[in-house]
Order: C-alpha cells, then structure tokens, then sequence
C-alpha cells in the first residue's frame, strides 16, 4: 500500500471516531503546542538563525512570540468560539430554533512557505486544531532547519493522529530569485552566495512591466521601484492586475492614503505602516481573489477550518397550525404569508 494513502487512510478513521471533536481533545493539543514552543525556544531560535540568519530578536517578535499568543488567545476563547450561534427567523418559525454550527471540515492540509517557515507553519495549525480537524502539514522543504525541527519534535507534543509532515529537497528558490536580479537595474545590493544561499536586500529601478520581477510573487530581499506620475496613475496600475495580498502605503498626506485605502482592493492594508497587524489575534490576515482564500488568526482560523452548518430544531406537533404553508393557496394565504416572511414581521413581535 502506499504509505501516503495509508497515513491519510488513518488520519480519517481517526477523525471519523470523533475523537478529534470535543473540546477537551482539542485544549489538550492547544496546549500540547504551546509547550513545543516554551520548551524549545532556543531550538527554534537556532533553526531559525540556520535557515533564515534571523537574530534571536527577529525570530521571537515575528514567530515566537506570535505563535505562542495564537495558542493562547484560541485557548482562551475556545469555548465561545464553538458555542451554537442562534440566529433570527420570520412570524412562520417563531417557535423553531435556528442556529449556526461550527463543525470541522474532518482531514485538511497546511503548506507553509519558507519565508517565515514557524509562523506560517503554526498559527494555520492553531486554528485547524481548535476547529476539531486532522491534520497534514507540509513545512518549507527549502528552511530545513525548521523542517526538520517541526518533522522530528513538533509530533512528541501533539496526538500522534495528527500530524504528519513531508519533505521536498531543492535549490530552485534561490535560483528563481537570482534570475530575479537581472530584471531593470540594481541600484542597492545585488549581491549573492549560492553556498550559503544568501542574497542581499536588493533595490531594482527601471524595471518594465513585463519583466518577471512584476509577473510573479518575489518572496525574496528584492524590491523593484515603478515611477508613477500621480497617486491616480497608482491606483490604476494597482487595479488592473490581480488584487495584491498586501497593500502598504506611504505618505505626509492622510489624503492620498485614504485614496489608496477607498479605491484599491487587497487581502490587507496598512497605512504608513508595515505588516505589523500580523501581531495581532483579533483581525484576519488572508487573500482576496488571486492572492488567497480563506483568512486566519485567532477565531478566523478557527472559522476557516470549520464549517459553519446552518441547523433549524422545529417542535413536534404543530403540523396544523403549519398548513397554511401548504398549496392550494387562497388569497388571504398568499398575502398572509409574503407579510409573515418578510423583515417586518419579525420587528412586530
């Protein structure tokens, strides 16, 4: 048998047995991860700094410390988070009870990208074991350091069921990036070390419109610079190509980033300011169109792996105070029932 078939073959009869849906289960694995994080803090800092050269500084302030306050705000709000959402009806189901469920989607995958292999790794995962699931992950085969962290003591923390993590070995991220440097020219940096896998923060000018550098996600230290004559000819060379994950702008005048707020569209925005609401739980971070699907941090990864399943409980017993639903319809039912359907009649009551 294959044995990726197999893993997913038991990954699904462990979420079939339910084990996976109370939430006692789920506050086990919660807490089962942020001990992996407090107790090998400086394991990760280590790999971190292996794969990426990030100081002890960076690596807690962008991964750390925000995966760890993912464990925390989901265990802190995990019972509100699965709790039944009653939901308003109209004068014909006054006495039903309608109601939002949250139930887990059952088996998912999480592919991080390498550019922040823990983080991207991990708050997904929050989430996904909040909502009940099973999981797949697949870490960054380029950040091995951290690959092989989370592969061989990530899986001592949370219920073997769980996690199950594969491996793809390659160079071609950093030799997609070098080509990268040919595009316009460098005017800051440009410098490289394929041994070390090393390329320096990178300033590109003249760049052309269909060079790859514009055709394609960098997800490297490179920054090409388009001159633009007017915050309107900005604007239109945002919209006609696919809607940005991010959008950042910058500017004295609050008018010009209210332009660029109104008028664009991206997964998220900051004003004079960089990605730093990443840091915080209680917004989503996620794509729109192109860039993404879904959202997450906080309650949005928990809503992104669960399905939010629409329940309507009605007594027993009242079929013929129901048979006015029922054809032949005359006029007075007709026009009985669009006034008990419609907004109004539940504002009378």
């Amino acid at each position: 048998m294959d044995p990726f078939e197999d893993t997913l073959r038991r990954l699904r009869e462990a979420f079939n047995s339910g084990r996976t849906r109370p939430a006692e289960f789920r506050a086990a694995q919660l807490q089962g991860l942020g001990r992996f994080l407090q107790e090998n803090k400086q394991l990760l800092r280590d790999v971190l700094a292996q794969d990426l050269h990030k100081p002890a500084f960076e690596a807690d302030i962008s991964e750390l410390i925000l995966c760890q306050n993912e464990v925390d705000y989901a265990l802190k709000n995990l019972q509100a988070w699965m709790k039944d959402e009653p939901r308003s009806t109209n004068l014909f189901m006054k006495l039903d009870s309608v109601f939002i469920r949250k139930e887990p989607f059952g088996l998912v995958l999480i592919i991080a990208p390498w550019n922040y292999p823990l983080n991207l790794t991990l708050v997904p995962l929050v989430g996904a074991l909040a909502a009940g699931n099973c999981m797949v992950l697949k870490p960054s085969e380029i950040s091995q350091g951290t690959e092989k962290v989370l592969a061989e003591v990530l899986p001592q923390y949370l219920d073997q069921s769980s996690p199950n993590l594969g491996r793809i070995i390659n160079q071609k991220q950093f030799q997609r990036l070098r080509t990268l440097l040919g595009c316009g020219r460098v005017a800051i940096g440009g410098q490289s070390n394929e041994s070390d896998r090393y390329i320096a923060p990178t300033v590109l000018v003249d760049v052309q419109e269909t060079e790859p550098v514009m055709q394609e996600e960098i997800f490297g230290p490179i920054l090409p610079i388009v001159n633009v004559q007017s915050v309107d000819e900005a604007i239109e060379f945002i919209n006609r190509r696919e809607k940005p994950l991010a959008l950042y702008a910058f500017s004295n005048s609050s008018q010009v980033v209210n332009q660029m707020l109104e008028r664009t569209s991206s997964g998220s925005f900051g004003g004079n300011e960089g990605f730093t609401y990443i840091s915080l739980p209680s917004v989503p971070f996620g794509g729109v169109g192109h860039s993404g699907m879904g959202r997450y941090h906080g309650k949005f990864t928990f809503d992104t792996f669960s399905h939010h399943r629409t329940c309507l409980l009605a007594p027993s017993g009242l079929e013929k105070l129901k048979e006015i639903r029922y054809p032949p319809y005359t006029d007075w039912n007709q026009q009985l029932l669009r006034w008990g359907m419609g907004s109004q009649s539940c504002s009378l009551l």
